[in-house]
């Protein structure tokens, strides 16, 4: 398919420490290409995901109350990217906030955009092993219980609906295509 949208200008209309509101104006698409149109999306700096494993094998998750849906979620520690940070600094910061662990043992395994249509953030998946206590402190607004399972264990919980978290859904299936393809 052939891109015929041409950008005229951006704008920005909010701006936060996780994201910005953006606003674009371009001509294109549809039967009047000369038509002005406005497309309204997030601009993030992307996330990093982490998958810890245990040296039991068992997967470490945490759960955290979710205010927008008004109900916990079992999830993959996950943060956005800082101004100055790369994702593995990324990864390794939330691992440690979110689970109290460290990891001499950080893999990059896949990346996904969570929802394309309305941002153009792309998570970075880790994996990590070779875990040992850390006392990196959580941010003050955030509260999590840790939770171990066995692989199909989580895949339980994501068929039973008690994983609801698309961005650990994501994830969870790019480590399942990874695994089968070693």
């Amino acid at each position: 398919m052939k891109n015929s949208w041409k950008k005229i200008s951006t704008e920005i209309i909010s701006r936060n420490n996780w994201w910005s509101y953006f606003v674009d104006k371009y001509n294109g698409v549809g039967k009047n290409k000369k038509q002005v149109r406005e497309y309204h999306y997030v601009h993030t700096n992307g996330s990093s995901l982490i998958i810890p494993i245990d040296k039991e094998g068992k997967i470490i998750l945490v759960e955290q109350y979710r205010y927008l849906n008004k109900k916990n979620s079992i999830e993959f520690p996950c943060g956005g990217v800082k101004e100055g940070n790369t994702f593995l600094q990324t990864a390794e910061i939330e691992l440690q906030e979110e689970t109290k662990f460290k990891s001499k043992s950080l893999k990059l395994i896949g990346k996904f955009n969570p929802f394309n249509g309305v941002t153009d953030e792309v998570c970075n998946v880790f994996i990590a092993k070779e875990l040992s206590n850390s006392f990196l402190k959580s941010d003050e607004t955030e509260e999590f219980v840790l939770l171990k399972y066995y692989p199909e264990e989580v895949d339980l919980l994501i068929s039973t609906g008690k994983i609801w978290d698309g961005m650990t859904i994501a994830a969870w299936q790019i480590y399942k295509c990874y695994l089968g393809s070693k």
